[in-house]
């Protein structure tokens, strides 16, 4: 939650557009550098000095149904402050894709109904009461 000049100083940077679109998906207003954008299109943002700590950098996601594994590892370790610099900036965490690896993105499938459901091939140790009543006369 920001405070009212907060909000208004930063509508005043980032313009009614951009305010009414992180107000929709991020519930709040953050002005920023632009650092870098990965490969589906997610723009990442850095603002070091008016903004509280650990919260300086932040995702756009492309899609409004976003799924947090649409963020490359490189760009992860960055929005987790495991490192400094951004992948943009740094080769080492730019991803390769290896051989083994599924050309396509393949989104995370939990909670929903693709998801994996576990069973149990045990017997059950519990059974259903049946009641057993006698007849009225």
């Amino acid at each position: 939650m920001s405070t009212l000049m907060r909000t208004l100083r930063n509508l005043r940077r980032v313009g009614l557009k951009e305010y009414a679109h992180q107000m929709a998906n991020i519930g709040d207003t953050k002005a920023g550098t632009m650092i870098g954008m990965d490969k589906y299109g997610n723009k990442f943002f850095e603002n070091l000095t008016e903004e509280l700590p650990l919260r300086t950098r932040w995702v756009d996601y492309k899609d409004h149904e976003f799924d947090p594994s649409q963020i490359e590892p490189g760009w992860h370790a960055w929005m987790s402050y495991m490192v400094d610099k951004s992948p943009a900036e740094d080769k080492l965490l730019q991803r390769q894709v290896r051989v083994w690896e599924p050309k396509e993105h393949r989104p995370t499938l939990t909670w929903s109904r693709s998801g994996y459901k576990p069973y149990s091939t045990v017997k059950s140790k519990l059974s259903a009461w049946t009641p057993v009543v006698k007849p009225r006369q």
